[in-house]
Formats: structure tokens, sequence, C-alpha cells
């Protein structure tokens, strides 16, 4: 109001201002039209007696002029030349010396050629301001000189002009005067006790219900002070008596985000972070950073960014179907480490559902699933791939048979058979060794460890194959150690990973060449800080074959991968060392290999010696765990 009032008081007074300045300068053109006509009038009458040199006659006629008109200040008359020779109320003197000081008007040089025309000009005198009108006297069309007359200003107006500005500043000046007066006591009755209320207002939002307001004072305000006075006693006790339900509940809440799987980041509808779980924070690498209030687009990795910027903004904004509170996306990170993820977005409404309050994030780590996933297809296509050759081989020799079996000789008949019989021994041995590491890979196996002299097994491999190594012409031999104590093992799945790993051997080594099975006990290596570890025996298979490649011994424990493709053989199923690898890891170890191209291969690995308190431990359940931490995996055979 302030405000206004002194803007409406500038405008009024600049108004005036503009007015008094319009009408002064109305004045003005009023006074030149009447200084100009005053001297024309006074200079067609005195110039014929100036002609004629009658000088007393014009000293008379503009002495009356002058008494009579009281609007002139003064008169001037000059020759041609300039030089005054009369004036009232001053004149030349009668005596003329050397001391004398001549007085002329400086007018323009080409004044005489443009002598039909009077000059008007004012100028500003101690006694106010005067109008200067020049005529010049002519006579007869002779150019006799100039008549100088002073106007003054119409009293009337100059009074009324004056009186207004007068009074249009002390109108402003009481204006403002009022406004200040005003402000003070605004500041004094109004002001301060709105203040006082905003003071508390804001107390109270930020949970200081103990505020309070004390100012004596009535009305309006002293209502408002007492209203808002009650309502902080009232917030008090509401305090007193939910805060602790609050805090439990809010604290449940906190834990219950903070130990899900799944990451969760809350954003309000301008994207900023509202609060985001531990969970999220591993996956997207924001540990040790504050997020809060912090814009998510900022900090989410370059892929996720550009992915979810304009769905982020479409779900803020309301721009997607009613039907669809979220969105979904998978997501491949490089950064901070390389995995994908499922990230769901939803819209968090208002109790009525009437307005969007936020966006909930909700992130999965999949990266395990998906190489599932892949494993999965990669197996069921390596599965199919293997299956479909035997199948062919004897769908095609059975065929033949069976159309032109007629027309075979007894010879070429025996060969189909055979094939046949061959490939179906090979699709026999794909499908149990498919079974067996089905069965090895399936967690829920459980299998029973007992103590097994690992003599056994070897001898009945060595029994095994000691005809089909004999026909090759290679030397098959044991070195198992005397007194070699029995390992804690199962003696199926021991003689299965012997029954693999020398067959291989075999396979790969020409004639005159040695495969080896060794057994023997690891020397004791005191560790001060593990005193309870247990021994191990080492059992390698040492072949004198064709070796492995360095850069084929990475992958050579994957499924269906075969060294043999190599060499252009045929036999394998491509799954027998991987086999091998997951009963040696049921056995809570790790096989390993050595080899070189043109040498041979070696493959070893560690089995713990039974003690006595494995030996008393009959039936474990699946989560029992073992020294190393993992549930141990055991079951009858």
């Amino acid at each position: 109001m302030a405000a206004a009032t002194l803007a409406v008081s500038l405008i009024m007074s600049g108004l005036t201002f503009w007015a008094v300045n319009t009408i002064q300068q109305d004045a003005r053109v009023n006074d030149t039209r009447f200084g100009r006509d005053l001297g024309l009038l006074l200079a067609a009458n005195v110039a014929p007696q100036i002609a004629e040199n009658n000088l007393t006659e014009v000293a008379r006629f503009s002495h009356r002029f002058y008494s009579s008109t009281s609007s002139v200040r003064y008169m001037i008359y000059a020759d041609e030349d300039g030089r005054i020779f009369f004036g009232i109320p001053f004149s030349e003197s009668e005596v003329h010396n050397s001391l004398s000081i001549r007085r002329r008007i400086q007018l323009p040089e080409d004044y005489a050629k443009n002598s039909d025309l009077p000059m008007v000009r004012q100028h500003v005198t101690p006694d106010g301001e005067v109008t200067d009108v020049f005529v010049p006297l002519t006579h007869e069309g002779n150019y006799l000189g100039v008549l100088a007359i002073g106007i003054n200003p119409n009293p009337t107006v100059v009074a009324s002009s004056n009186l207004t500005r007068d009074v249009t500043i002390a109108v402003f000046i009481s204006i403002w005067v009022m406004v200040i007066l005003g402000a003070v006591f605004n500041a004094l009755t109004i002001t301060q006790p709105i203040k006082e209320l905003l003071t508390g207002v804001k107390n109270i939002a930020a949970g200081n219900f103990k505020q309070r307001i004390d100012l004596p004072l009535g009305g309006e305000l002293g209502e408002l002070i007492s209203s808002f006075n009650e309502m902080a006693e009232r917030l008090e006790r509401y305090e007193e008596q939910n805060i602790e339900e609050l805090t439990a509940e809010k604290a449940k809440l906190e834990t219950l985000v903070s130990t899900i799987a799944d990451g969760a980041v809350l954003l309000d509808t301008t994207l900023n972070v509202i609060l985001v779980n531990p969970t999220a924070r591993r996956i997207f690498g924001w540990d040790g950073h504050t997020l809060v209030g912090e814009n998510v687009l900022h900090h989410l990795p370059t892929a996720v960014t550009l992915e979810l910027t304009r769905p982020l903004y479409q779900i803020a904004g309301g721009e997607t179907a009613a039907e669809r509170e979220g969105e979904e996306f998978r997501i491949t990170l490089t950064e901070p480490t390389l995995r994908t993820v499922r990230i769901l977005l939803t819209r968090v409404f208002d109790q009525y559902r009437e307005s969007i309050k936020g966006i909930a994030m909700t992130v999965q780590d999949i990266t395990r699933e998906v190489e599932l996933n892949e494993a999965k297809s990669q197996f069921i296509s390596n599965v199919s791939h293997e299956l479909r050759t035997p199948l062919f081989n004897i769908k095609s020799f059975i065929e033949t048979l069976h159309e032109y079996g007629e027309d075979l000789s007894e010879v070429e008949r025996q060969e189909f058979l055979e094939t046949a019989n061959r490939e179906t021994d090979r699709l026999t041995r794909l499908v149990n060794d498919v079974l067996d590491l089905s069965r090895l890979e399936t967690s829920c196996r459980i299998y029973h460890f007992e103590p097994v002299d690992i003599a056994g097994p070897v001898e009945q491999t060595l029994r095994t194959y000691q005809l089909n190594a004999r026909d090759k012409g290679i030397e098959l031999v044991q070195e198992i150690s005397p007194k070699l104590p029995p390992v804690l093992g199962h003696y199926d799945l021991l003689l299965q990973v012997f029954d693999n790993l020398v067959g291989n051997a075999l396979k790969f080594t020409e004639s005159g060449g040695r495969v080896v099975i060794r057994a023997y006990p690891l020397e004791a290596n005191p560790n001060p800080n593990h005193p309870d570890e247990i021994p191990q025996v080492r059992v390698e298979i040492s072949d004198t074959g064709i070796g492995i490649d360095w850069e084929d011994q990475e992958n050579i424990f994957d499924r269906f991968f075969r060294v043999e493709n190599r060499v252009h053989t045929l036999e394998g199923t491509g799954l027998g060392l991987s086999i091998v690898r997951n009963i040696v890891e049921k056995h809570h170890s790790r096989v390993y290999l050595v080899s070189e191209v043109g040498i041979g291969t070696t493959f070893w690995f560690n089995l713990d010696v039974c003690t006595e308190k494995d030996q008393s431990i009959e039936q474990p359940s699946e989560d029992h765990p073992n020294r190393e931490g993992l549930p141990l995996q055991r079951s009858k055979g």
C-alpha cells in the first residue's frame, strides 16, 4: 500500500508539473504574440518622426505609451548601426565626452535584409523572465534602425503557476510523510506480530512443538496468536503420544528396505533421490556417496542413464498409459562391474490415486540368471547336436538294410549292423554322460561320503582297461604308496573319475606309450595359522600321449569341448572331463593338469584323509558346513 501510494503521488505530481509547464509555455506564446503586435504598432507610429529626426515627439509619445502599458518593461531605440539613441526607463546623457560609454544593440549581420520581420526572444533577469521583441523601423522603404521592447510575463499566469507548483510540492511531501508514519505504525503494530507468527510456523514445521508466541495484542491478531498457541499445545500432546509409534514404524520400514535382496531407489517427481538401500548402492557403485536430494540421472551409470532418462521424465509427468503403473528394462552394465540388471519403474500415487507423488525404482541383479539361461541354451544346443549325429547314422544304416538288404552281401550287412551298434553305444554313452552330469550339477542331490581305500577303484579301473591297453600296445601301471591312509569320498564317483581320465589317456596315447596312476600322501607342512588342517592324498593320472595345447587347457573342462576334434577323432562325447571336475568339486577339491604337446599330460587332484571325526558322521544333513564353509553333499551310492 505504501509503494502504491508513493507511485500514485509521483504520477499525480508529474502530471501536475506537466500541466504547469504547459500553461507556462502557452503564456510565453501569448506574451510573444502580444509583444510582437505591440512592437509593430509602436514602430508604425514613431517611424515617421524618426525619419524627420523629430526625437522630441518620439520621446513624448514613447513616455505616454510606456506609462499607459504596464506590460512593457523597457523601450529602446537604435539607429541602423545599432547605436542606442533613446531608451525608457533609461536614456543616453545629453552631454557626451571622451569618457562616455556608447551603448549599442548587437544584431545579426543580415538583420537589415530581413527587416520586414520582427525578432522575438526570452531571457531571464533577476526580476523574472522578459520577452524581447526587436522591430525594424522603416519609412517609405528606408531602414531607419530598430525598436526593442521588453514585455513582462502575464502576472496572473505566473502567480497561478507558482501557486500550483507550491501546492503540489506540499501535497507530495505530505503524502510521503504520511506513508512513512504509516509504515512505522504498521511495523510496530502489524508487521512485528506477523514476523513472530512466521517464525513460529517455521519452528512448528521443523518439529519444534514447544514454540509459543507471547504478544499483548487484541483484535484479530490477538485471536490469531491465541489460536496458534493452542494449536502448538495440541501438536505437542500429539507428538508425545505418537512419536514413539511413528519412529518404530519408520525404523521397521527402513530396516525392511535395507535388508531386501533387490535394490530400491525412491524418487520424487523432480527425479531427486529420497531413499536408497544398500543393495542399490552396491549394484550402481554408490558406496560412500551422498545421494539424497540429488538428481538420480547425475549418478546412474551411463548405460542406465541413456535407457531411463526419457521413461523417467514420462512417468514423472504422467505421460505413460493409465493402465500401466510402471515399466521394466533389462540393461547390461559395464561399471563398476560387468553385470546384467532388471530395473522396474513404478509410479507412486497419493492415497486417492489421483496424483503422482514419486517413482519407485526396483533393481534386480540377474547376472547369474542370464548366465544360467545362456548355459542352458548352449547345453541344449550341444546335446541336440550330439544326439543328431548318431541318430542320423543309425537311421541311415537301418533304412539301407531295410530297403537293400537282399541286394547286399553278408559282409556288407554285417558291417552296417556293426556300425549301427557302435552308434547305438555312442548314443548310450552320451545319454549316460548327460544324466551323470545333470545329477552332479543338481544342488539338491546328497552324497554319502565314507572311508575309501584309493587302491580299490584304481585296481578296478586297471582291470577294466588292461585288455584295451594290451591291444594298443600301451603299458598301464599303478604306483600306489604303501600303507596309504583311506580318503573321505564316494567309491562309485571316484571310480567314474578314474574311468574317464584313464580312458582319455589311452585314447590319446600312441602304441608303445605309458599310462600311470599314482597315489601318495602329501608331506605335512605345519601351518601355525591352521593347526587343525586335515592331511591329504594326491592322485595323479599321467600319460605319454599327444598332449594338450595351452589354448585348449583353459577350456578343457567345459561341456562338449573335445580335443579329439582337433585330431579328427569322432570318439567321445566331450562331457567326461566336465563330469570329472564336478565329482572332484563334490569332494571339496579341484582338478588340475600339466601338459605339453608331444610329451604327455598329467591330471591331478587332492583328497582329504578320512579322520575319526569323519568316520563318526553317518548321515549329515545337506546344510551341515564342511571345513571350507560349504555344505557337504552326501548320499548312498
